[in-house]
């Protein structure tokens, strides 16, 4: 099939068969590696993406069911207005140990403070729930998160 969507704000138009995941399409068909493949079965949120602004599993999503889609993936997450103060927040707390969860994270936070940028801890623990992290044991992940939540705040981002 031929599969036209945008990624990160530009169009992409690629050759692929219906069945491809997205996972596959990212990483093997266009270089854009920072999704990572793990589970494969949408239970860690490594390969977190946004598809038209709601954070799904790339892992789980066939290119007929891109057709038109807009998806951002950590890549593009700088354009996003939400994108830096997550970023900064997450740094500034050293949220990550070995970084393999940070671009699923990251994308995970941005669509939490998209809807609710008044996201306190609780929010934040349920809106990371489909985020596996083996490293840190999630509390410098909770804190920078609360450090971007704050930067969104004080910046009254939206």
């Amino acid at each position: 099939m031929t599969l036209d969507f945008t990624l990160n704000g530009k169009p992409v138009l690629l050759e692929c068969t219906a069945d491809t995941r997205l996972t596959d399409i990212l990483r093997e068909h266009l270089a854009r590696t920072a999704t990572k493949l793990a589970c494969g079965i949408g239970r860690c949120g490594a390969c977190s993406v946004l598809i038209n602004g709601r954070l799904a599993n790339a892992c789980l999503l066939m290119a007929f069911q891109l057709e038109g889609a807009d998806i951002m993936t950590v890549e593009g997450l700088l354009a996003h207005p939400l994108g830096q103060a997550v970023r900064e927040g997450l740094a500034e707390e050293n949220a990550f140990q070995c970084g393999y969860c940070a671009p699923g994270v990251s994308l995970a936070l941005v669509a939490l403070f998209a809807e609710q940028p008044d996201a306190g801890e609780r929010e934040i623990r349920a809106g990371l729930e489909g985020n596996l992290c083996r490293c840190t044991g999630y509390h410098s992940i909770i804190r920078g998160a609360l450090n971007a939540a704050s930067r969104i705040r004080t910046a009254q981002l939206r």
